[in-house]
């Protein structure tokens, strides 16, 4: 049974990635602070275009917080040595420990699990999976519980995380060995939490990548009808624009339809990728250029898309994590109020009815079909009109971030809950 304290708990949320990479973590700790914890991310720091989006991130934020950078020298060679021989002989029964897998699977593991043991913290919360072990190893280290939180279906993340036999051990390992020992478990869609239930035999709750209505614009936007001269601008974000997202099938659907549309990308790309989307997006036949757009933060996502005409949440079914996923795309066009194209996936077909008009649902390998779908979308200006408005009210009243901590915060109260004046 917790004990109520005078002071208010500490908790720590973990992650391997950038702070301004993981909006789960920051909405986290955005709500765990205002509800009255006391709060400190440890957060990596590997990838320098991110490095302006955590700054902006951190001077607003209202916690504390430890960035991991991948150091150099000849330490940081003596880490990468050191996950080599670890991805070596973790696929040996014998080896298979907790730390091996740790390391094998990400070379920084040691020194984020490090940071976080010098929280003194009451409660240690991973995100991403090489915050499951660091998370843990700090909670051991310190005598106090641990949890986790789930946005994929990690064993099946990537194809070529599948095909890794060394990573794919060493996911595995982790998780059946530490996913059980969670105080507080959450998975960002139904579907992943039933894949975790039946794999390894734990009940995430589910916890929606919402966002706070306060992230939306005031008003909603109004675009004006599509025309000729004012093409449909269809719209994608994520922090790296590359393949396996859908987007080619995208450009395939817009050279077959007879509506106008452009699309619009927002995210880090190679100078390869968009080159090769611009040139198949000429092969296609679709008139207008492909706009790139710089990297925003994550809280700007609904408010930059508040002006286009469609928003893509065009997942593929392969592999398995993207066909049971419900990502911050989907959430951040209601708030946006903009009508959206979601991909036939299965999660996305299971909320599908729940978005009634808000939202599209089409099997994007089928070209001419979602092609004929959208311009029969495009012609009635009331049915895009009655989309937009659905989508608002939607974000508004139901899928919402101001709701859905709710469910953070009752999770994490049952065994650290906070003191009452």
């Amino acid at each position: 049974m917790a004990h109520l304290r005078d002071s208010p708990p500490l908790i720590c949320l973990v992650t391997p990635g950038h702070a301004a990479s993981t909006p789960r973590l920051v909405r986290n700790a955005d709500a765990l602070s205002e509800a009255g914890y006391r709060v400190h991310v440890v957060a990596g720091r590997h990838f320098p275009q991110a490095d302006a989006l955590d700054a902006e991130l951190f001077r607003r934020a209202i916690w504390t917080y430890t960035q991991v950078g991948p150091g150099s020298g000849a330490r940081a060679l003596v880490r990468k040595a050191g996950r080599q021989l670890a991805r070596a002989v973790v696929t040996h029964p014998r080896f298979a420990s907790i730390p091996i897998a740790a390391r094998a699977f990400n070379s920084e593991s040691a020194r984020l699990a490090a940071a976080a043991a010098q929280v003194s913290a009451d409660f240690y919360l991973g995100h991403c999976l090489a915050g499951l072990p660091a998370a843990a190893f700090a909670a051991k280290q310190r005598g106090v519980p641990y949890g986790f939180d789930a946005e994929d279906f990690h064993d099946a993340e990537t194809e070529a995380s599948m095909a890794d036999r060394a990573d794919s051990t060493a996911r595995r390992v982790l998780q059946s060995a530490l996913l059980p020992g969670c105080s507080h478990l959450t998975a960002a869609s139904p579907l992943i939490g039933a894949q975790f239930e039946s794999t390894y035999g734990v009940s995430p709750s589910t916890l929606l990548n919402v966002f706070p209505v306060s992230e939306g614009p005031h008003v909603p936007a109004d675009p004006g009808p599509v025309t000729e001269e004012r093409a449909a601008r269809f719209y994608w974000f994520s922090q790296t624009i590359g393949p396996g997202r859908g987007l080619e099938s995208v450009i395939r659907i817009m050279g077959r339809m007879r509506t106008p549309s452009e699309l619009h990308l927002r995210g880090f790309v190679s100078a390869d990728y968009m080159s090769e989307l611009r040139s198949l997006s000429r092969q296609a036949g679709v008139a207008r250029d492909i706009h790139f757009l710089p990297p925003g933060s994550p809280a700007e996502m609904p408010l930059l898309a508040a002006t286009a005409d469609l928003g893509l949440s065009t997942e593929e079914r392969h592999p398995l994590s993207r066909d049971l996923c419900l990502t911050n795309k989907v959430f951040a066009y209601l708030l946006a109020g903009i009508p959206q194209l979601l991909a036939k996936t299965r999660a996305q077909a299971d909320i599908a009815p729940t978005l009634g008009s808000a939202a599209l649902l089409c099997d994007l390998w089928q070209t001419e079909d979602a092609a004929r779908l959208l311009d029969s979308f495009f012609s009635d200006a009331r049915q895009v009109s009655a989309a937009r408005l659905a989508a608002w009210d939607l974000a508004r009243h139901i899928f919402c971030w101001d709701k859905e901590k709710e469910k953070l915060l009752a999770s994490i109260q049952r065994f650290l809950p906070l003191a009452r004046p």
